[in-house]
């Protein structure tokens, strides 16, 4: 019953749509990138006045036209609604399954990155400031949880990728001073360099908070014996 329902809506849709084609207007005020979560976006485009998406590596994808501000895109299940007063943002239609959350994604300034995108692009310091940013509004959100990191940051070091292990690692530690874990996994990535200095730094932190840290305790007596 509900495939039919939504076939249906698609059709009803489909049949209320004069043209796919958008204004000049709607197409300046639309155009750009939305932050769809905190390293996600939702990137709006145009070819020949209709309007794509780009999204999660999938490029084109042409959403269904409803009406002047509204599309029906399949791959979200969402009917999503561009508000252009003011801030210019994108809004899901409320249905059921949203339990009463308001979603809306807002539109990225010309450069603005996630911080997963400045950590890609290497700008080390744009990206601490973003994820220092989401850990001030969002504490719980899963893209900042320490295991989350530490996992990400062990990852480059199985690459080889200790610039990055390194950078990742150090972030943690500024998300979380008082783990003992961040800083013992980031004398790790230190030791991996064969930085032994700043590894020793690392694991004296780690166990000046937790002196039952085994693994920090390990290491320095293994260095001290080379």
């Amino acid at each position: 019953m509900r495939n039919l329902l939504q076939v249906l809506f698609l059709v009803l849709c489909f049949l209320g749509c004069s043209s796919s084609e958008n204004s000049d207007t709607f197409i300046k005020d639309t155009t750009g990138r939305y932050l769809f979560n905190v390293n996600e976006v939702l990137e709006v485009y145009y070819k020949e006045q209709v309007l794509f998406v780009k999204w999660r590596g999938r490029v084109d994808i042409q959403p269904l036209k409803i009406d002047d501000s509204s599309f029906y895109m399949k791959e979200l299940n969402e009917k999503i609604i561009f508000i252009t007063t003011l801030k210019t943002h994108i809004e899901l239609d409320e249905k059921t399954e949203h339990n009463g959350v308001k979603y809306h994604f807002k539109k990225l300034d010309i450069g603005e990155k996630t911080p997963k995108e400045y950590f890609d692009a290497e700008d080390f310091e744009n990206a601490k400031i973003g994820f220092m940013k989401i850990q001030k509004t969002d504490s719980l959100n899963p893209a900042i949880k320490q295991s989350v990191l530490s996992r990400v940051g062990y990852n480059y070091l199985n690459n080889k990728d200790f610039k990055k292990a390194i950078e990742i690692l150090k972030i943690n530690t500024l998300l979380y001073p008082s783990s003992s874990n961040t800083f013992d996994h980031l004398g790790d990535a230190y030791l991996k360099t064969k930085d032994t200095t700043n590894a020793i730094v690392n694991y004296t932190k780690a166990l000046s908070i937790n002196p039952e840290n085994r693994g920090s305790l390990r290491m320095l007596n293994e260095i001290s014996e080379k």
